[in-house]
């Protein structure tokens, strides 16, 4: 396999590389343009260790490249050169996910030296894949979504305190996870804690840890979570449910980086990056005096908002594809499919529990649902029975149901979208008109309010039934 693929227009920066990768006895192969690159990607399916492309090329760019490449295998490092140097080239690649970003002219010692270092990040990932299948990947197609992956690539280089928002379910410590990841921190430990599970009593302890005889059970010396997370990340869950007295002690960590165990006399200091979630609005918590405004200010440097399922209803069908795969990967069983009369159920439901409501009813339907393809009656009945109620179902909610199939034909049929939802709509209309007047064209035009004219031509273009009663 090659080691390294380069991807310039530029014959003479290519052979450069590949002068270079030669002497240190690095596989290479070379392309012209991006679109070479992909080419032989989808052909064989095989990336290579690492990609350094140009940023500007006739036909696709490299960002484009880059985008591409991450989409199918994420973990795969790229390094983007460019004539160019602006900010905007440099935050473009680094959104993107890129490894590096180097300008041109540059040093062939230099460029070889970062080609070796992101080849030991990629045998660093591939060695690492086992324990990472054990996270699940952050999945979204939507615009909101999207703006959540720029801002962990921008976020890529920083050890920011991050503060998360988002209703329970959105994903709030997949995001915190990733940004561990991604952050210079990504060698240390990633330690979580939920501060609305643990009792108020314990909290400070599991938090700070304790030296022995502290209090009534403590046998031994104990590390806090602060002292787990030493050189990596800290995620506080739930931050606005923590008590007020633990509130000062942790904004005196977060000021001074020192802190003492419960019972100890001697300061400890912190080497951790604080990443913080809430569900709830911490504005409004600090007007009412539950939550310390200089700790608000500490925490919300940088602020992340997850959106709600029902705010991204278009990222419903790959999370369904892939919680189902997964369902069925954990259990042994061939991974079912949703019919697309399931999918808009689905995409019209509201989800108050969000992705982590859909990944269970996904196991459910893999357990549960009798036939590989699953159907509307196949859904839970809870489920339908809201859907019932809420008039999705029986046609109330028009708006709602318009919504998921725009979103679904938006990604199953795109450039069709228009043309087909159009001639339903349409069609729809008249049916119901022609059934109000038993099938009289002229009274069902005079209550759609068109014309004579045209409901007939609309009849002849959308092959309505021409058997029903003329005038």
């Amino acid at each position: 396999m090659n080691a390294v693929w380069i991807v310039d227009d530029d014959r003479s920066i290519r052979w450069v590389l590949e002068k270079a990768l030669a002497r240190e006895n690095i596989a290479f192969r070379s392309f012209s343009a991006a679109s070479e690159a992909l080419a032989v990607l989808d052909a064989n399916g095989t990336p290579p260790k690492v990609l350094i492309s140009d940023i500007h090329m006739p036909g696709d760019s490299g960002l484009v490249l880059l985008q591409r490449v991450k989409e199918k295998h994420p973990s795969l490092p790229v390094i983007i050169m460019t004539a160019y140097s602006d900010l905007d080239s440099a935050v473009a690649a680094f959104q993107g996910g890129a490894f590096e970003y180097l300008p041109k002219p540059f040093d062939v010692d230099q460029a070889l030296d970062l080609l070796q270092r992101a080849l030991k990040e990629s045998s660093h990932q591939s060695g690492a894949n086992e324990s990472a299948t054990a996270v699940p990947e952050i999945l979204g197609q939507a615009a909101s979504m999207q703006e959540v992956f720029r801002a962990i690539g921008r976020l890529s280089q920083s050890s920011a305190t991050v503060m998360i928002n988002g209703e329970s379910g959105t994903g709030k410590e997949l995001v915190a996870q990733a940004l561990h990841r991604h952050s210079p921190r990504k060698d240390g430990p990633f330690v979580a804690i939920n501060t609305a599970a643990i009792p108020r009593d314990l909290l400070e302890s599991e938090l700070f840890g304790h030296e022995r005889g502290a209090f009534t059970g403590a046998a031994a010396q104990r590390r806090g979570r602060f002292e787990q997370a030493e050189g990596g990340t800290l995620f506080l869950d739930e931050i606005g449910d923590m008590p007020s007295e633990l509130q000062t002690r942790l904004l005196r960590v977060l000021s001074d980086g020192n802190f003492y165990r419960v019972g100890g006399h001697s300061p400890v200091k912190a080497n951790v990056r604080v990443i913080a979630a809430t569900h709830q609005h911490l504005e409004q918590r600090v007007r009412d005096g539950l939550f310390r405004e200089d700790l608000f200010h500490r925490l919300n440097v940088i602020r992340l908002r997850l959106p709600p399922l029902r705010e991204r209803r278009e990222d419903v069908p790959i999370l369904a594809k892939h919680f189902l795969a997964h369902s069925a990967q954990e259990l042994g069983v061939e991974t079912k499919r949703l019919s697309e009369t399931a999918l808009r159920r689905l995409q019209s439901f509201d989800f108050p529990g969000n992705v982590r409501q859909l990944e269970n009813i996904c196991h459910w339907l893999t357990v549960m649902a009798p036939g590989q393809t699953v159907d509307e009656a196949d859904l839970p009945a809870d489920m339908r029975e809201t859907l019932a109620s809420s008039g999705t179902v029986a046609g109330t909610d028009w708006v709602s149901a318009l919504n998921a199939e725009a979103d679904s034909l938006i990604h199953s049929a795109p450039g069709e979208v228009f043309d087909r939802l159009s001639r339903e709509f349409e069609k729809n209309l008249i049916l119901r008109a022609l059934a109000a007047t038993g099938g009289r064209r002229v009274e069902a035009a005079q209550l759609l309010g068109i014309g004579r004219n045209t409901i007939t031509r609309k009849i002849q273009e959308l092959g309505i039934d021409a058997g029903r009663g003329e005038e």
